[in-house]
């Protein structure tokens, strides 16, 4: 017998149903039960926010990214409207066109406004994105509010949207728990804050952690700053209006695109 413990996982258990009848192919009626069940999925899970181009960039900042090496970014870099001068600590090795630069610390193209067209214009559209997907993500309907105060340490959240009018603390590590296509949107109107060595964790609803959930549909829409304390690990986009900043050895499967500086000590950046 199947109980549902709370409101909150019922994304989840719809999901997971949708998932096992397609591995399993044994439904009596396929074609309407897979009506039916994706039907409610998609009403429960919700729609990823539009990166745009921005979602072309591992870290994206409009005033700046600073490293103190070595760090380790894959993905590609951008700053707009502030210069090259605004990138330190990544050796920027020029590439002959004068559009992208490379560095021994970036799996990837690092790009700035001052570089030669067509790379400015590319990244005041990615910034204008950007904006866009910081002012989507905090216009979304809250299913959860105010949890936990905003310390989220030691929970384990369900897919949704959940926004506190304060900072988020995440003193020990969280677990998000869904499928591939379902989105967490965590809309703060103040900074979010990831202890030392706290992680947050993506995990599978399903057994032998199949179809697990993704990186790149884990949304942080952050008002105030990010920081992400030494040996600490999240998982998802970051859209912070000011400065995301990294302790040394954090790392981050996801994207950092912030509207005033990232810093970087010692870091691994992947993008999803």
């Amino acid at each position: 017998m199947l109980i549902i413990t709370s409101i909150s996982n019922l994304g989840v258990i719809s999901s997971a149903v949708l998932a096992l009848s397609l591995v399993g192919g044994c439904a009596s009626d396929p074609e309407a039960q897979l009506d039916d069940e994706a039907s409610a999925d998609q009403a429960l899970i919700g729609n990823p926010v539009n990166l745009g181009t921005a979602g072309s960039y591992a870290i994206l900042s409009q005033a700046g990214i600073s490293t103190v090496p070595p760090s380790a970014v894959t993905g590609d870099m951008g700053v707009s409207p502030i210069a090259a001068t605004g990138i330190t600590g990544f050796s920027l090795t020029l590439d002959a066109s004068n559009t992208f630069s490379t560095s021994p610390q970036v799996t990837g193209k690092v790009y700035a406004a001052d570089y030669a067209s067509p790379t400015p214009a590319k990244l005041t559209t990615a910034i204008g994105d950007m904006q866009h997907a910081f002012t989507d993500a905090a216009g979304r309907d809250a299913d959860v509010t105010e949890l936990g105060g905003g310390n989220l340490g030691g929970r384990t959240l369900f897919p949704g949207v959940y926004k506190w009018g304060t900072g988020v603390l995440i003193p020990t590590s969280v677990t998000l728990v869904g499928l591939a296509t379902d989105v967490w949107i965590f809309e703060i109107a103040q900074d979010l804050t990831l202890s030392n060595s706290a992680s947050v964790i993506l995990r599978s609803a399903l057994p032998l952690g199949l179809l697990g959930p993704q990186a790149k549909n884990v949304f942080w829409q952050v008002s105030g700053s990010v920081t992400l304390g030494s040996s600490s690990h999240l998982e998802g986009v970051v859209l912070a209006k000011t400065a995301i900043a990294l302790g040394s050895t954090a790392s981050v499967k996801g994207r950092l695109l912030s509207q005033t500086a990232v810093t970087l000590i010692n870091n691994t950046v992947v993008g999803p």
